[in-house]
């Protein structure tokens, strides 16, 4: 209530106005009802709980790290192998050509002189 609706009131009327506000006005001030914990669970053992919920999570997370570490050296390592084994069958194409090649020449001459020895 403001001041202006207080003219026309009788003193009882204010008097009334005024212990209402009051009371609204402690009314804000109390305390709220607190929350309280579920029985049988301290706040101790729910801290443990999640400590060792966050534990288990970085032990779960290194062990991931680690296999995925293992897996990308072995990825690695059977690239180099594979690398190795490819430039090994090469070099063994290449040798097969050479004695094809080498073969056809023998060829060549054996009947070269088998030629010769038919023309005389």
């Amino acid at each position: 209530m403001s001041a202006r609706d207080l003219k026309g009131s009788s003193l009882t009327d204010r008097l009334s106005a005024a212990a209402e506000a009051k009371a609204a006005l402690l009314a804000k001030l109390k305390p709220k009802a607190a929350v309280t914990a579920p029985a049988g669970v301290s706040r101790a053992a729910t801290r443990e709980a999640e400590l060792k919920a966050v534990r288990q999570q970085r032990v779960d997370d290194k062990e991931a790290a680690r296999v995925a570490a293992e897996e990308a050296q072995a990825a690695a390592a059977a690239a180099i192998a594979a690398d190795e084994d490819a430039q090994l069958a090469l070099k063994r194409g290449v040798r097969k050509e050479r004695k094809q090649l080498s073969k056809a020449e023998a060829q060549q001459k054996r009947d070269a002189r088998y030629a010769a020895r038919k023309a005389r």
